[in-house]
């Protein structure tokens, strides 16, 4: 274990969340205010990194199927945002400007070269803070999962089960309840019952309150919007029907953005259709992400 506080940079090798990802090696770094954040690694480290940041109180190894697909090829990384999956649980962070400075700073000590973010659920708006405040050189392409970008129309009320935080004086079995629901409801294609009950596990390790800071994000919708258009690299944006006109607008408007509609998914479309969403995002990056990085 070396650390280096003030830079960053705890480094530690671990068996990944139990085993559940075999390819990957856990890791964990320290931000510049002081949190432990760990982070899945996986692949040849001189290759194209990509980097996934996961939705609300979900751990990156629900990024388990994308992370066996392309660590062969690809330099694959999977951050446990602060609070969720093995990252630290601290008490002050939680601001989308924070979280999208743990993104940087991951990147920063992890990878070289621009990379290829994709973000799913929160970790789409956690992605874009980082991006609303990145040097464009560190990008080399967006990949923005079932969540808004800021696009019109605005969002209309969700049919699927609410997420909101739940009261802090709940009785501990009502909020796991309630969360094991949330869980549930992500899914088109249940994934199991012991698979349901781990995500579950790792979503209920950061207080009500600060899950609430998570989901009131204080910035007006124009802020996302402004983000994706702040850089001109291959973006594919990958999403349920709900988002469709979002996506509409957004191929009208952005020079290199594509839009691919999951008919049959839940919001957890990584898992539920993961087969489908591995081929685009490979053609993706080998095609677009490299073909524009090849006549710079």
């Amino acid at each position: 274990m070396v650390g280096v506080m003030g830079g960053i940079v705890l480094a530690t090798a671990t068996a990944a969340s139990g085993g559940v990802v075999e390819a990957a090696q856990g890791r964990s770094f320290i931000t510049s205010d002081g949190a432990r954040l760990h982070f899945l690694e996986a692949g040849p480290a001189g290759a194209q990194t990509v980097l996934f940041v996961p939705g609300w109180t979900m751990p990156g190894w629900i990024f388990e199927r994308q992370i066996e697909a392309l660590s062969d090829r690809f330099h694959v990384l999977a951050l446990d945002p602060r609070g969720q999956g093995q990252s630290e649980v601290t008490r002050f962070g939680y601001t989308h400007e924070r979280r999208g400075r743990d993104i940087g700073e991951l990147i920063d000590h992890a990878a070289t070269g621009p990379v290829v973010l994709v973000g799913w659920s929160l970790g789409v708006l956690d992605s874009l803070a980082w991006v609303a405040q990145a040097d464009d050189t560190r990008i080399a392409g967006l990949v923005l999962i079932d969540n808004s970008i800021g696009e019109e129309p605005a969002p209309r009320p969700s049919a699927s089960p609410q997420r909101a935080a739940m009261p802090p004086d709940l009785p501990p079995d009502e909020r796991r309840a309630r969360r094991a629901a949330f869980v549930a409801g992500m899914f088109a294609h249940d994934p199991g019952a012991e698979y349901r009950a781990r995500l579950t596990d790792e979503a209920l390790r950061m207080t009500p309150e600060d899950e609430r800071r998570l989901l009131a994000y204080d910035v007006p919708r124009a802020y996302w919007r402004s983000a994706v258009h702040a850089t001109t690299v291959p973006v594919l944006y990958a999403v349920r029907p709900r988002w469709r006109e979002q996506g509409d607008n957004l191929v009208r408007t952005h020079p290199d953005a594509e839009m691919v509609v999951f008919e049959n998914a839940g919001h957890a479309l990584v898992v539920d259709e993961a087969v489908r969403f591995n081929s685009l995002l490979i053609h993706c990056l080998d095609r677009r992400v490299a073909q524009r990085s090849a006549v710079q």
